[in-house]
């Protein structure tokens, strides 16, 4: 169904050939009972394991409940508040083979975070985890468009089990077309309000195709465990798309992505491929119960999203864990990674090179592109998994998909070896007497000392309402705030840096806001 050619990077994209009509759901499920792994477990939750005929039997169930038992039409909407495990893909799945479209949300928000998406949406239906369900259960009845919320993990009438009980292990899929709206995805709203991202049926397999096999070498024999959450579109390619293309198996997990209950799920199920984001790495390795190579023998990738990267932690890692961590960067709005490090190139410090399929382009205010070395502009992207409007907002819409390309909002330069390196995001840019400063670049050297475990830098006025760097710093266990550690801090940076670009404030805080997905919120720091 799909053929594939070589392709360098940033140009001719690899041909991937979808039918007319195509159905993600009916694909990503039909291939894995055509090649004959329906035995094969598809999924290990906290609740046991998946076969690919159990998922695809439950998918289905949960596609006739939506529209048989719950009148659901093609088009409409399904909001998802679902916690990792097998009822997140059984009912993604679903909803998508019978036409209507889920919306998957972020479990860590608050009620009038949800209350507004559901009225953004106008979904009819919500799926909510039972754990979850406190901040849901007002809403039904204040938000006009509502009509049902049907509880995971409930055994009551109001329970997901009751709904599709006795119903078929069948389902005919929809005939939906490749181009046509397949699910939403809300923005983190790290910088405002969240907008509801629309993809289509044919990005789920492009991201599979073009960066789950092309780059990261996803196999049918490989076990993945990914610590970003299947709601955030960085965890649902590692944890849906990716292992289903090939007929993997992925390990889900309901709780946190803390270390501990991350080192659990490394020890036990041994993972070949696993997913993490930059702040969780480096609060394993600032872990005592830390794992070493001997530890995690079939260990064979790691890779990392949502931020960049700081170069020492994916030193330290490589050093302990003897595996590269293959950071790159992706968007909600282009679904996944679109540049990427690689398995034998990678340089820290860097987002790599575009992933197979995407190009991408640096612009200056002025909307010229920019093709010098460490020229920094804003980073645009063209590809085939990017989404294709934000719900009901035609004017944020018009300003981010600009006649095939996508406005990432991120700052970057491309160095002297083609390399991406991350420097912001365009509104967290700090002009210090008249240069361009990264944030990034301040973070990541105040990292690289012994006593920091996070930092975040913002701008702040000083009395001459000129802006210079402010850093708030997370100290590790057995190191105390005071004027003496400030004065090293700023030392030390002014030691690896230019001078005009050490912090004049420090601040030390036990922990700094961030988004579900592990970005940290500047916003809400400067705020402060």
């Amino acid at each position: 169904m799909y053929t594939q050619s070589t392709a360098d990077h940033g140009c001719s994209p690899p041909r991937i050939d979808i039918p007319d009509p195509y159905n993600a759901a009916d694909d990503l499920l039909g291939r894995n009972l055509a090649a004959g792994r329906g035995g094969k477990v598809a999924y290990i939750d906290d609740g046991g394991r998946h076969t690919y005929d159990q998922l695809a039997a439950r998918a289905n169930r949960c596609g006739h409940a939506l529209v048989d038992g719950l009148g659901l039409r093609r088009g409409d909407r399904v909001l998802m508040c679902v916690l990792d495990g097998i009822d997140f893909p059984a009912m993604f799945l679903g909803a998508i083979k019978a036409g209507v479209v889920p919306i998957a949300v972020n479990t860590l928000l608050t009620e009038r975070d949800y209350e507004y998406m559901l009225g953004d949406s106008g979904a009819r239906v919500a799926v909510v985890s039972q754990a979850l369900l406190p901040n849901f259960a007002s809403l039904l009845g204040r938000v006009a468009t509502l009509e049902r919320i049907v509880v995971a993990g409930s055994s009551g009438d109001d329970g997901l089990d009751a709904l599709i009980a006795g119903r078929p292990d069948t389902l005919d899929a929809v005939c939906t077309r490749a181009d046509d709206p397949c699910f939403w995805l809300y923005s983190s709203g790290s910088t405002g309000a969240p907008k509801g991202t629309v993809h289509i049926h044919s990005s789920l397999i492009h991201t599979a195709e073009l960066y789950g096999q092309e780059v990261l070498g996803i196999r049918e024999q490989d076990v993945v465990f990914s610590a970003a959450k299947l709601f955030f579109a960085y965890g649902l390619g590692n944890g849906l798309t990716f292992p289903l293309s090939v007929g993997a198996t992925a390990v889900l997990m309901a709780e946190r992505p803390t270390p501990d209950a991350v080192f659990k799920r490394l020890r036990d199920h041994q993972p070949h491929i696993f997913y993490g984001v930059p702040t969780l790495y480096a609060g394993m390795l600032a872990h005592p119960e830390c794992p070493v190579a001997a530890d995690l023998t079939r260990l064979r990738s790691c890779t990392s999203a949502g931020e960049a990267l700081p170069e020492g932690v994916g030193r330290r890692w490589k050093e302990r864990i003897g595996v590269d961590i293959l950071d790159g960067i992706g968007s909600t709005e282009m679904l996944h990674i679109f540049l990427s490090n690689r398995a034998g190139d990678v340089q820290y410090g860097t987002s790599g090179t575009p992933v197979p399929g995407y190009r991408v382009r640096l612009v200056d205010e002025a909307g010229n592109e920019l093709n010098g070395a460490d020229e920094p502009g804003e980073l645009q992207i063209s590809g085939p998994s990017s989404a294709v409007q934000y719900w009901n907002q035609p004017e944020k819409s018009a300003a981010t998909f600009l006649d095939g390309w996508t406005r990432s909002g991120d700052k970057y330069y491309r160095n002297a070896a083609g390399y991406y390196v991350y420097s912001g995001r365009s509104d967290d840019m700090l002009k210090v007497s008249g240069i361009y400063v990264s944030p990034i670049e301040v973070e990541s050297t105040l990292i690289t000392h012994e006593a920091v475990l996070e930092a975040a830098v913002v701008g702040i006025e000083d009395d001459d309402r000129l802006i210079k760097p402010k850093a708030f710093v997370v100290l590790k266990p057995g190191y105390g705030p005071g004027e003496t550690m400030r004065q090293a801090l700023q030392a030390h940076v002014k030691s690896r840096l230019a001078p005009y670009k050490y912090p004049r404030w420090i601040e030390f805080v036990e922990d700094l806001p961030k988004t579900a997905t592990g970005k940290i919120q500047r916003f809400k720091l400067r705020a402060l």
